[in-house]
């Protein structure tokens, strides 16, 4: 059961929805009176100044939801003005309960004009989780006046104008402050762009019995970090060689920096050893800036197959450049049979070879997983799960698909998002150190899977702790402190 973590898509929730109505005994008028008094209550509790509502309802359920809304606002002593978009003799089930429930208590309703009234909250109940083509006409038209108004607004279950299942916009979608979700919580906006559309996203699970979520799988999962506890308590009896020895295979001229952070990520988390590949033009200064790594100058691959037979882990990419001495490098680290981080240029140089997927954890950012797939970056973001899926089937076992909802996919597709992150993170060398992070716990002995599931946890978590309320102008290695602290505390 994945009543708290699990991500559903839209389909699974109806089929949740059902299970609760027929299995259960709920019936529908029920949940939706459940919804509505919910999102009442969050609207109380975060504007509770609010005197003037504004409800935009649709035909569906969604709609209905937002007269159950108007109409506890109504009896609360607020003054309520209520849109309806649809057609009124078209609204069926319990919206058409709703709907005439606010009626029979004095509430009016009226047909979309051309500017919107004053308020001092909007509540969107205009489209739900059923949408799957771009708006148009009087529906475009009032995202766009809802986006326009000045008031703010909380979106009924779903900001209208989002997919549910991908997160995409479907033409133009409602900028939400905050966003209620219901039953099951829509994995579309716990990623790329609808974290922006969503506000502050809460759940409410209308008090559904644990026998529904047993009886539906989700379709992805959020981290909680409760695998690092598979790294178990360190033996008071244990010896460096016991926690892996990681090699790092980076660092053209000029961009030195990006082997030295994933190095310093890699030993905070607790690898036992790691070493640099690099560059002649700099190895023997990288130890005046970390001197617990060991450092290799490596000009021609036979210069770096020797280190290949000692390392238990490989992080291929950091700074390594696309050059003739990063390409030649590059086909001679791949010949590692043991698991492999493949992050920066390292993806780049992959998306141009013909090699067969290793035992390999690819970390790309959206541009990169663009050039693996052979697409836009913007495709990547209209739905990263499926982007996520193709990488996995195509290029690695195991891919962390980078950005705001970082998700990880592993070799039987199965899909988790990290809740944690925050946009100060967009800075360089925070790659860099998520690679050494991950490629640390694959040395400690976590599955590459489970490795990448715990490292983007721990990372993103990092960054939010060092962060705070104060985001701008983090830098990378300002986490090293957090992950040091996070990889010795056990999540509850």
């Amino acid at each position: 059961m994945e009543r708290h973590g699990g991500l559903y898509t839209a389909s699974q929730t109806r089929e949740l929805d059902r299970r609760a109505i027929e299995e259960a005994g709920i019936p529908g008028w029920t949940l939706m009176q459940r919804a509505g008094r919910a999102a009442w209550d969050l609207a109380v509790e975060r504007w509770p100044d609010a005197q003037r509502l504004l409800v935009v309802c649709g035909p569906g359920n969604n709609g209905g939801d937002g007269y159950v809304v108007a109409r506890l606002a109504r009896e609360a002593g607020r003054e309520v003005y209520l849109l309806q978009a649809g057609d009124p003799d078209r609204i069926r089930g319990e919206a058409a309960i709703a709907r005439q429930a606010w009626l029979d208590a004095g509430g009016h309703e009226h047909a979309p004009d051309a500017e919107l009234p004053e308020a001092e909250l909007i509540i969107d109940a205009l489209l739900g989780t059923g949408l799957e083509r771009p708006l148009e006409g009087v529906f475009l038209d009032l995202v766009r006046a809802i986006n326009a108004h000045p008031a703010p607004v909380l979106a009924v279950d779903i900001p209208s104008g989002l997919n549910a299942d991908s997160g995409a916009v479907l033409g133009d979608a409602v900028q939400a402050d905050a966003t209620l979700s219901f039953i099951g919580r829509k994995r579309g906006l716990h990623t790329g762009p609808a974290l922006d559309l969503c506000g502050v996203l809460a759940f409410d699970d209308l008090a559904v019995p644990d026998s529904v979520y047993r009886a539906v799988a989700p379709s992805a999962r959020l981290l909680d970090g409760s695998e690092l506890l598979r790294l178990g308590r360190r033996p008071r009896n244990s010896h460096k060689g016991d926690f892996g020895h990681l090699l790092i295979i980076g660092g053209q001229p000029g961009m030195p920096g990006a082997v030295l952070m994933a190095a310093h990520a890699a030993l905070r988390c607790g690898s036992g050893r790691v070493t640099l590949a690099t560059h002649p033009r700099h190895a023997d200064l990288l130890p005046l800036a970390l001197p617990e790594v060991m450092t290799h100058a490596c000009s021609e691959p036979a210069d770096l197959l020797p280190l290949l037979e000692q390392a238990d882990v490989v992080l291929l990419g950091p700074g390594l450049g696309t050059g003739d001495w990063s390409r030649r490098l590059f086909d001679a680290a791949l010949q590692f049979p043991g698991p492999m981080v493949i992050d920066a240029d390292g993806l780049n140089l992959l998306a141009h070879s013909t090699r067969s997927p290793g035992n390999w954890v690819l970390t790309p950012h959206p541009g990169e997983a663009a050039r693996l797939l052979g697409i836009q970056s913007a495709d990547i973001q209209n739905d990263r799960f499926e982007a996520a899926q193709r990488l996995c089937r195509l290029h690695a076992p195991v891919v962390v698909l980078k950005g705001a909802g970082s998700i990880v996919c592993s070799g039987d597709g199965a899909l988790a998002v990290c809740p944690h992150g925050n946009p100060g993170m967009a800075t360089a060398g925070m790659g860099d150190v998520l690679g050494g992070v991950i490629a640390s716990l694959i040395g400690q002995g976590l599955a590459p899977d489970v490795a990448a599931r715990a490292g983007v946890w721990l990372h993103a978590l990092a960054g939010d702790t060092m962060a705070g309320a104060h985001p701008r102008g983090l830098m990378a290695t300002d986490l090293l402190p957090a992950l040091r602290v996070g990889v010795n505390e056990w999540p509850e």
